[in-house]
C-alpha cells in the first residue's frame, strides 16, 4: 500500500515491509562481510587489480550496511516535543554519509589502483583462486540482491510503477541503497571476472586494470545517484502529482470536510509524511467548536500509518477549492 493510499483512505500500511527492510540490510551486511574477507585474501594471493578493486567494493558495501542499520534505528524513534514530526529524516542523513564516505571511497580506491596498474603493471597469478572467489561472491551477492529485488518489486507493484522508477522514487533510503549496491556488486563481479579472465588468457594486465577502473566508475555513479536522492528528501520531497491527487480525493470525500483549499504533503522519513492543509468543515460551527473538530480530524489523520503529523487550519471563504 502506497503512502498516498494510507493518507487518503482507511488505516493500513506495510509494517511487514518495514520488517523485511531490516532483514534485507542484515542479509546484505553478512554477505558483503564474508565476500570482502574472501576477496581481500584472494587479492593478496593473485595480485589481480580487479580482485583488489572488488575487495575495496565489498568493504565499502559492508561499511555502508552499518550506516544503514544506524539509519533505520535512529529514524524509528517516536516523535517528541522537540521533534513533533519524528526523526525519520535521520535515515537520509546516515544514508548520505554512507554514499559519500563509503561508496566514493570504494570508487576512489578501485580507480586509483587500476590507474596505478596501468602505469606500473604487475603480473598476476593463481587465477583459479580468483575464479573460485568470484563464483562464491556471485552466489552470495545474488542471494542478497534477490531479497532486495523481491521487496522492491512488491513495492513497485503496490505503487503502480516499474522497478527502476520505484528504486529511484521510494522514500526508503535503506532499501534504495541496498538494492543499488547489490545490483552494482553483481555487475562489478562480472566486470572484474572478465578483466581477470582476459589477463589470464592474454597475459596482459591491461584488461585487469581496466576492469578495476570500470568497477570504480560504477561505484561512483551509484554514489552520485544515492547522494542526489537523499539530498532531495532532506531538502523536502513532496508527493508526486498522482499520489497528491489521491490524497486530495480522500480528504474531499471525508464527511467532515466541505472544501479543501490548500494541501502540502512532504516526506519526513521512510514512508512517513507531514500533512498540512486548509479546510472548510461542514456546517458553521463557532470558533471553540471549530478548533476541537479540527483537532479531532488531525488525530484521525495521524492514526493512519503514513501520517506522522497532520496540521489543519480553517480555509478562508474566498479561497478556491482544490481540484
Amino acid at each position: 500500500m502506497s503512502e498516498a493510499q494510507t493518507v487518503g483512505s482507511g488505516p493500513g500500511g506495510d509494517h511487514a515491509g518495514e520488517h523485511r527492510i531490516s532483514l534485507t540490510v542484515i542479509l546484505a551486511f553478512a554477505a558483503n562481510l564474508l565476500i570482502a574477507i574472501a576477496k581481500t585474501v584472494a587479492g593478496v594471493i593473485t595480485g589481480a587489480a580487479s580482485m583488489v578493486a572488488e575487495a575495496a567494493h565489498s568493504w565499502a558495501d559492508s561499511g555502508n550496511e552499518v550506516f544503514l542499520m544506524i539509519a533505520e534505528r535512529r529514524a524509528a524513534r517516536a516523535p517528541d516535543r522537540d521533534h513533533p514530526a519524528g526523526y525519520g529524516r535521520e535515515a537520509y542523513v546516515w544514508s548520505m554519509m554512507a554514499a559519500i564516505g563509503l561508496f566514493v571511497a570504494g570508487a576512489a580506491v578501485s580507480i586509483m589502483h587500476g590507474v596505478q596498474e596501468l602505469l606500473d603493471p604487475e603480473p598476476a597469478s593463481n587465477f583459479v583462486v580468483a575464479y573460485l572467489v568470484f563464483a562464491v561472491a556471485f552466489v552470495l551477492e545474488g542471494i542478497s540482491f534477490l531479497q532486495a529485488f523481491r521487496q522492491m518489486r512488491a513495492e513497485a507493484r503496490a505503487s503502480g510503477r516499474d522497478l527502476i522508477d520505484q528504486a529511484v522514487a521510494t522514500s526508503d533510503p535503506t532499501l534504495r541503497a541496498v538494492f543499488a549496491e547489490d545490483f552494482a556488486a553483481v555487475v562489478g563481479i562480472l566486470i572484474a571476472t572478465a578483466g581477470v579472465l582476459a589477463h589470464d588468457l592474454t597475459g596482459s594486465p591491461i584488461p585487469d586494470a581496466v576492469g578495476s577502473i570500470l568497477v570504480g566508475l560504477l561505484l561512483a555513479v551509484v554514489a552520485v545517484v544515492l547522494v542526489g536522492r537523499n539530498r532531495d528528501f532532506l531538502v523536502g520531497q513532496v508527493l508526486q502529482p498522482a499520489k497528491r491527487a489521491l490524497v486530495i480525493d480522500g480528504l474531499r470525500q471525508h464527511a467532515e470536510i466541505d472544501r479543501l483549499t490548500m494541501l502540502h504533503v512532504e516526506y519526513v522519513g521512510p514512508r512517513k509524511v507531514l500533512l498540512v492543509a486548509q479546510v472548510d468543515l461542514v456546517g458553521d460551527a463557532p470558533e471553540h467548536e471549530l478548533g476541537e473538530r479540527l483537532r479531532r480530524l488531525e488525530r484521525e489523520l495521524e492514526s493512519k500509518p503514513a501520517v506522522i503529523r497532520a496540521i489543519l487550519s480553517p480555509a478562508a471563504s474566498d479561497e478556491a477549492d482544490l481540484t
